[in-house]
């Protein structure tokens, strides 16, 4: 394991940049906030990371008390990864490095890596700005499926990747181009429903806000 670097300054931002600072560490926390991940999953869904780095990585985090690793039971008997209480409070740190930089989301570059749960977090603030409430909502793209867990307060995954695990209580239908807009603020969820660029169903509360727009 590679020695703890520190800025040695004594201030808060400098403490945490010692933990989150280094490159990558925010961006596995972004993927850990969907819950328990396997080391390929993560390196899958990381492009541009080397086995090495992520590994290193992994471990730091660990020391940090950012993230912790345990075996599943059988049949599964894989190591997974997870993030600590101390992790999951980065969640309003990332929405708001996000939002942030949201006006740098301009066209897609054709060596733009992209997945749809990447889109997770901007739209859960959108949810939020909207009054949508708490629930289960599963958002639909081309680049694939993933569900979010509006306004839930308690410990756990803010997202999953993949359709909902049960019945949501409202399902999104929407392209790249429309979340792209609904991250850089230049829209927001209400306006896109009323403009026919999010289709809405289900009978949950976040769905008939929703379509109250």
């Amino acid at each position: 394991m590679s020695p703890r670097r520190s800025y040695d300054q004594y201030c808060s931002a400098a403490r945490a940049l010692d933990a989150v600072g280094d490159r990558w560490t925010l961006l596995i926390v972004r993927e850990l906030l969907a819950g328990p991940r396997r080391y390929t999953d993560l390196h899958a869904d990381l492009p541009g990371v080397s086995t090495d780095v992520l590994a290193s990585r992994l471990k730091d985090m660990e020391r940090e008390g950012l993230t912790t690793r345990r075996r599943l039971p059988p049949p599964g008997a894989a190591y997974v990864y997870e993030l600590t209480p101390r992790g999951g409070r980065l969640l309003p740190v990332l929405e708001a490095l996000g939002a942030w930089g949201a006006g740098e989301l301009g066209e897609r570059r054709p060596t733009d890596a992209v997945r749809a749960h990447w889109f997770a977090l901007p739209l859960l603030r959108a949810l939020r700005e909207a009054g949508a409430g708490e629930g289960l909502v599963e958002v639909r793209l081309d680049e694939g499926d993933f569900h979010l867990h509006a306004g839930a307060e308690e410990e756990g995954p803010v997202y999953g990747d993949g359709p909902a695990p049960g019945e949501p209580d409202a399902r999104l239908v929407l392209d790249a181009e429309t979340c792209a807009a609904l991250s850089r603020g230049e829209l927001g969820l209400r306006d896109a429903v009323r403009d026919g660029r999010v289709e809405v169903t289900g009978d949950g509360t976040a769905a008939k806000v929703l379509r109250e727009a």
